[in-house]
């Protein structure tokens, strides 16, 4: 990760910047006037630890999207590894694009997803 996300206290996008859902996220934070960094997997990637960590708030399921085109991309003798939060995690390293998208990190929170409702009471 970059640097400047280390210590940041702010919300985080994580995320791919062509993706129609982080970008009608963007769109949602502007219109509300709330700051943000932007951290782009296909640049700065992803680590273990992160996904570790993210995974212990909302599980690796949550975070991990079968219904991606990356997913369907995959072997099937790679999804069929898929069955645990390790193998998951493994995968989402490899081929960031599998996690579903926008991971927004806020503080010791994260919200998976663009949900208006969550980001009303959250934000």
């Amino acid at each position: 990760m970059k640097s400047v996300l280390n210590n940041y206290k702010g919300l985080i996008v994580y995320g791919i910047p062509n993706c129609d859902i982080t970008k009608k996220t963007f769109l949602w934070l502007k219109d509300h006037k709330i700051d943000f960094v932007f951290h782009d997997y296909k640049v700065a990637g992803i680590n273990k630890s992160k996904l570790e960590d993210w995974c212990k708030l909302v599980g690796w399921e949550r975070l991990f999207n079968k219904k991606s085109t990356t997913w369907r991309g995959l072997t099937e003798a790679a999804q069929a590894s898929v069955t645990n939060q390790g193998e998951a995690i493994k995968i989402m390293i490899a081929h960031n694009s599998v996690i579903k998208r926008p991971v927004i990190e806020f503080g010791n929170s994260i919200l998976v997803g663009f949900d208006e409702v969550a980001f009303l009471k959250s934000f």
